[in-house]
């Protein structure tokens, strides 16, 4: 598919638009040295290239149109720009830290809700396009933008009984009997599932693979989330040292942790120490931990990334029987249950220490009745 461009000087590595769309506007190009300026331009040209062709649905190869472009890349030299100022300068580097706080400073200043909304939505953009490109990872916002409702709320949450489910449910997810209880015939087939399972030959299938199967790694990784809230970036970064099993904490060191800010020390149940301590004593009997610091890898060695926790915990709440259908349900609905019911139960402060936040600005959202009070309430009422 060939793109439309504007001119172009021979001094530019870029061109000036692509269908219509300036790939550098002009408040960037007065802002930006020389090199600078090339570096973004290039930087925009495959983004715009990519929301043309490929952005709707990189499956499909359907694109966004023109007028839809035209607005979220002048939104996103906006959300450039602005990181540039609140940072150190300029970058492409864009970190879903950046977002993050982009959005409070959305919600904080004028402005209608619809024009909040379709900032973020850029931004979502964004991150796909990171994500496809290899550079980066979808964005779930730990504050979604409503356009409708004149609100900001965080995205949709586990109920309590739905927090028990998948606590429960994870631990039996993946599992297999044991090897020595199972017939014959039984072994053979579980022998077939886990070849391909931990891509092995069937013939090299052994009883440890069967322990293997039934880790404590999920379980410890989900628990420690339903606890701590931990986002999806706090999970990709976690490593052992912050394990404090004999205290029944996590603690995280300020240049580890999402918003590098302060040390943190996060409160865990005893049933959740339980599990790390049995997840650090199974982890030293694997290899691929040999060289890692790494509290969680994935199948193939490598540390989690938030799509990859996403599926995982789909998978869960499909076996647990848990409603999903139009709910804005991802790895962020575990945290943004430990605020609700922690801000209910021992009220705000608890649940900004909890959830590490620095302002409690950002917790107040997490304020609100969950909706089985609602329901109790209007039982009372009669």
């Amino acid at each position: 598919m060939s793109i439309e461009t504007g001119g172009s000087s021979d001094e530019r590595p870029y061109p000036e638009k692509i269908r219509g769309v300036s790939v550098v506007p002009e408040p960037s190009r007065e802002r930006l040295g020389e090199r600078e300026l090339i570096d973004y331009g290039q930087h925009r040209t495959d983004l715009l290239r990519w929301a043309f062709d490929l952005g709707k649905n990189p499956d499909r190869a359907d694109g966004y149109a023109q007028q839809t472009v035209y607005g979220r890349a002048y939104r996103l030299d906006q959300f450039y720009r602005w990181v540039w100022d609140e940072y150190d300068g300029y970058t492409t580097n864009i970190t879903h830290s950046h977002a993050d706080d982009y959005t409070r400073y959305l919600v904080r200043r004028d402005g209608g809700d619809e024009d909040k909304s379709n900032h973020q939505k850029a931004i979502k953009m964004l991150f796909r396009w990171k994500a496809w490109n290899g550079t980066g990872e979808t964005w779930n916002p730990d504050v979604t933008i409503n356009s409708n409702s004149g609100t900001t709320n965080p995205a949709d949450f586990f109920t309590v009984d739905e927090r028990s489910q998948i606590r429960e449910t994870v631990l039996s997810f993946d599992s297999v009997p044991n090897y020595s209880s199972c017939s014959p015939k039984q072994r053979d087939r579980i022998k077939q599932h886990l070849a391909q399972r931990f891509e092995k030959p069937k013939r090299d299938v052994t009883p440890e693979d069967f322990e293997r199967a039934n880790s404590w790694k999920l379980p410890s990784l989900f628990w420690t989330a339903l606890d701590t809230g931990l986002r999806p970036i706090e999970v990709k970064r976690a490593n052992v040292s912050w394990v404090d099993t004999d205290n029944n904490v996590l603690r995280i060191p300020k240049d580890e942790s999402s918003k590098n800010r302060d040390n943190w020390i996060v409160s865990l149940t005893d049933r959740t120490a339980e599990a790390l301590r049995r997840w650090l004593h199974e982890r030293e009997a694997y290899p691929k931990y040999e060289d890692s610091t790494a509290l969680w890898l994935n199948r193939q060695g490598n540390r989690y990334e938030g799509y990859s926790l996403n599926r995982r915990l789909r998978q869960i709440c499909d076996e647990a029987g848990i409603d999903t259908e139009n709910r804005d349900v991802s790895f962020y609905s575990i945290r943004h249950s430990v605020g609700t019911y922690m801000a209910r139960e021992e009220g705000l402060a608890a649940a900004q220490a909890q959830l590490r936040h620095k302002s409690e600005q950002t917790t107040m959202r997490y304020d609100q009745a969950p909706v089985e009070d609602r329901r109790d309430a209007l039982n009372r009422m009669g």
